[in-house]
């Protein structure tokens, strides 16, 4: 297809997409269900529009899905509202952890009996398929605050933290099969891919999302810039998480969704002393820098 064919399908999805928001939320099927059906539509099968060969362009693919999945993971964490000491955060470690790994077993053990997969391919599928899909994740609205439902909540958490605890047990899957360097009686595995992994990709992304949070409220407090949490911060944010992780050998997934995670934390924590500007009878005239800088 033309660059030209491609430029207007594209922006015409982008911009049916924000028209058509509201609408979807209201129905009882998530966003990317109707996105599903729409490329399915767009695809070989009726309009053939697009017509991608899994094989050939499987680079274009797996940098267009890596790209989805991270922005997913980025956009849950932004509606986590409750603090990450919290005891709500269990049922989704539970089920991020406990549930991921037992999932994984249970697979890799139907892979090697009911299949005939060596071990290490069996790993590698439980790896694949245990998680959930966190851009369907993303698709459970959780009430932004302190108080969320607790099953949406448990639900967007687990979905969030899932591929990242997913990728562990993917490397050792691939070290089995003789793809990855697990060390010496699988120390390195355990010490770089799982604990160094998961705990450094979280350490990562709280970090620098809370470093951006509370550079964009010191240029709006400070030198009254209107800094807003637009989409070029989040991208920007996301980009240097997910670089940071990877460079140190931790979780770039982790990192991108405790990114968001703290970035919403420093949003939903103004200054001490403030009075929220929406409350008073003057906030109609403010002009957007003052609202912004307030």
């Amino acid at each position: 297809m033309q660059d030209a064919l491609w430029s207007l399908l594209i922006g015409t999805l982008l911009i049916t997409m924000v028209l058509t928001g509201t609408i979807l939320a209201r129905l009882l099927l998530s966003g990317a269900m109707i996105y599903l059906c729409a490329g399915f539509a767009l695809g070989p099968e009726w309009f053939g529009l697009i017509t991608l060969d899994p094989l050939r362009h499987a680079d274009v693919l797996e940098h267009v899905a890596g790209a989805a999945l991270l922005i997913s993971l980025f956009t849950v964490g932004l509606r986590m509202g409750v603090p990450l000491l919290d005891r709500r955060w269990i049922v989704p470690l539970r089920l991020a952890f406990v549930s991921m790994a037992i999932t994984v077993g249970l697979v890799a053990l139907a892979g090697v009996w009911g299949l005939g997969m060596p071990i290490g391919a069996a790993v590698l599928l439980g790896g694949i398929l245990a998680p959930t899909d966190p851009v369907l994740a993303s698709g459970v609205r959780t009430e932004r605050g302190a108080d969320p439902d607790r099953l949406r909540f448990s639900l967007a958490g687990e979905g969030g933290l899932n591929d990242g605890t997913a990728f562990p047990f993917v490397m050792l899957g691939l070290g089995l099969l003789g793809l990855h360097e697990l060390g010496s009686a699988n120390l390195r595995w355990v010490l770089i891919d799982l604990l160094w992994g998961t705990a450094g990709g979280l350490l990562i992304g709280a970090a620098l999302g809370a470093l951006i949070g509370r550079l964009v409220v010191y240029l709006r407090t400070r030198h009254r810039q209107a800094v807003g949490l637009d989409e070029f911060l989040a991208l920007g944010l996301i980009a240097i998480a997910y670089g940071v992780a990877q460079l140190c050998l931790a979780s770039g997934f982790l990192a991108v969704f405790a990114a968001g995670l703290a970035l919403q934390r420093v949003e939903e924590q103004p200054s001490k002393g403030s009075a929220s500007l929406g409350t008073s009878k003057e906030v109609h005239g403010h002009t957007y820098k003052a609202l912004a800088a307030h």
